[in-house]
């Protein structure tokens, strides 16, 4: 019985073309007969409470994905998109972590690389693109480049870089 309902759980979680609504009542339906037929399935009962409490925990976000077009419905299907991701990334770099561009663009360039995947891009799909959007994108990914080797400098000499700030500091300070 037990094992009924969780394939239950995943079938109605799994439905394709359902509404968030729709989905939301058909599981609470099936987790409201989980609660009141707890004790028919015996040694399972744990477990079956520990789904419930599970369950109840994701309840908020749970229901999202079926609001929002094309969004994968389970983690394994995200994990495979990103999981291409890093097989395209360490094919071209050689390299088996994350590289630090990665780290450094990966709001623009796993995106890109998504949506490359899905369908080809032209060139009109690239001048159609916003360029205030891209600008101010553009200066996100710099501030972070630069962070990131501001503190580069600052593990390589900590007194160098503190001398550094300071200089600027009391240059600002002084009066034109």
């Amino acid at each position: 019985m037990a094992y009924g309902w969780v394939h239950e759980a995943a079938h109605i979680l799994g439905s394709e073309g359902t509404t968030g609504p729709a989905v939301r009542a058909r599981l609470g339906g099936l987790l409201g007969a989980m609660r009141r037929h707890r004790g028919a399935t015996g040694p399972l009962g744990g477990a079956v409470d520990h789904f419930l409490k599970v369950s109840r925990s994701y309840w908020p976000g749970l229901f999202a994905c079926y609001g929002t077009p094309d969004l994968p419905r389970t983690n394994n299907d995200l994990e495979q998109l990103f999981g291409s991701h890093r097989y395209h990334e360490r094919r071209a770099t050689g390299r088996k972590g994350a590289s630090p561009a990665l780290v450094l663009r990966g709001s623009a360039r796993l995106i890109a690389g998504l949506a490359t995947r899905q369908r080809e891009v032209s060139a009109a799909d690239l001048a159609a693109a916003d360029r205030d959007d891209w600008r101010s994108l553009r200066a996100e990914l710099n501030g972070r480049r630069q962070r990131r080797v501001d503190r580069h400098r600052f593990r390589r000499d900590p007194d160098g870089y503190l001398r550094g700030l300071e200089a600027k500091l009391n240059q600002s300070a002084l009066p034109p």
